[in-house]
């Protein structure tokens, strides 16, 4: 069903139009038509399938113009480039209505936000710490709310803010419509539903577990001295159009982007010890070309979608088979194909084990031809080597699986490796 037959209005197609967009993916098809109803959602879906425009269109079909007093809809997001691509979204979609958009997140000065929220802003779009500020001094009321938006539910459970968001739920009026967005529902997430929401509908598309079909992801066993040999290798024999590079730690991070640039890679960095500056311009860069390679801690595992990314590479091991899926999921975005490898050393061997049993798949392991894996390793750059102490969660969340294809055309040649097991890899 095209969008200009699920209810929406002229003004709201046209945008919709106007934004490159083809025919609705399954989350909006099944989503659009309950929130336009009116009806509490709790929607579930793999990451890259279009969530954001699955609440925001028909959120901007029932507001209608302009009108005080505001805000009239509360969108939660728990990063602050989550927000602001959500905000951008609502802007986007909107740009043919006079409806207004306030942005509320961390890193940056209250000023302008304080402006906006008291200009009236029919749609705020918030992280949770900075709209608790803004509640807590009372620059902000939600009496005439009519829709609250939790989106990334579940990693807002992993952040630990689900006591702030239970209280920002309670300063809410009763009767409202609220809208449960997250690629996995846990047990947890529904005790929170059950406080939030009043009868809502539920969609689940796909498996929650499971590995986009479009993306085709493979382990690269390697030591630990010559695991940023291989990065460098793989971007030299791959046919990419942007890549995401993926480490554990802030440091690491800093330091394989230093090293990339050496190399004469152009380069962005994305972690939490960036400024808010910093973090905006490395994600514009990113988007508009003019980085190659974007170094990212998981900050920018979830939800971010930068169209083009065509390989994502684990050069750690992340911190949980969830995380897998999500960093893998930045990739083959909307249907388009994508590639994600990972950089594995024999001592990961029980890491790798727990992502299979999570997606219920076993990864396809390869050797990049012509790497000499037999050359005198040297210091290690980031990953294991900043790492201290940490622990990683071998249980995962969710149901379902599936690792998706076995081999790509944008791969760079490799051979299937051998598989390991307790003593190491056969």
């Amino acid at each position: 069903m095209p969008f200009n037959k699920l209810g929406l209005y002229s003004s709201i197609v046209r945008a919709i139009t106007a934004k490159g967009y083809g025919e609705p993916t399954p989350i909006q098809q099944q989503a659009i038509p309950v929130v336009l109803s009116g009806r509490d959602l709790i929607a579930s879906a793999q990451t890259g399938t279009g969530k954001t425009a699955a609440f925001a269109l028909p959120i901007l079909n029932r507001l209608g113009p302009h009108k005080l007093p505001a805000p009239r809809v509360l969108v939660l997001e728990p990063t602050r480039e989550l927000a602001a691509q959500v905000d951008e979204a609502f802007r986007e979609f909107g740009q043919f209505t006079d409806v207004r958009t306030a942005l509320i997140h961390g890193g940056v000065g209250y000023g302008a936000q304080r402006n906006a929220l008291h200009k009236g802003s029919d749609i705020v779009v918030a992280t949770v710490g900075r709209l608790m500020d803004f509640l807590q001094e009372r620059a902000l009321r939600l009496d005439n709310l009519q829709v609250l938006v939790l989106d990334e539910v579940d990693r807002m459970l992993d952040m630990g803010f689900i006591n702030d968001v239970k209280t920002i739920v309670s300063l809410c009026p009763k009767k409202r419509q609220t809208l449960f967005f997250s690629a996995t529902v846990p047990p947890e997430i529904d005790a929170i539903a059950r406080f939030a929401l009043t009868d809502p509908v539920r969609i689940a598309i796909g498996r929650a577990r499971s590995v986009n079909e479009s993306v085709t992801h493979a382990i690269y066993p390697v030591s630990q001295g010559l695991k940023f040999a291989l990065l460098l290798a793989l971007l030299e024999k791959t046919n990419f159009n942007s890549v995401l590079v993926f480490t554990r730690t802030k440091h690491g991070a800093d330091k394989i982007a230093l090293r990339l640039k050496e190399a004469g890679h152009s380069v962005a960095v994305l972690h939490g010890n960036r400024s808010q500056g910093q973090r905006t311009a490395a994600l514009k860069g990113f988007k508009d070309g003019k980085y190659e390679v974007m170094v990212a801690t998981d900050i920018a595992a979830r939800g971010i979608d930068v169209a083009g990314v065509s390989h994502v590479i684990n050069y750690d091991i992340p911190m949980t088979p969830d995380d897998y899926v999500h960093r893998i999921g930045r990739t083959g975005r909307a249907a388009a194909v994508g590639d994600a490898f990972t950089l594995a050393t024999p001592q990961e061997a029980n890491d790798v084990r727990q992502i299979e049993r999570f997606i219920k798949a076993t990864i396809p392991q390869l050797k990049l031809e012509g790497f000499d894996y037999k050359a005198v390793p040297v210091a290690p750059v980031g990953g294991d080597s900043d790492y201290r102490g940490g622990r990683r969660q071998g249980q995962g969340r969710g149901s379902g699986g599936g690792a998706g294809r076995s081999s790509a055309a944008h791969h760079p040649k490799g051979k299937p490796g051998g598989h390991w097991h307790s003593g190491g890899r056969r």
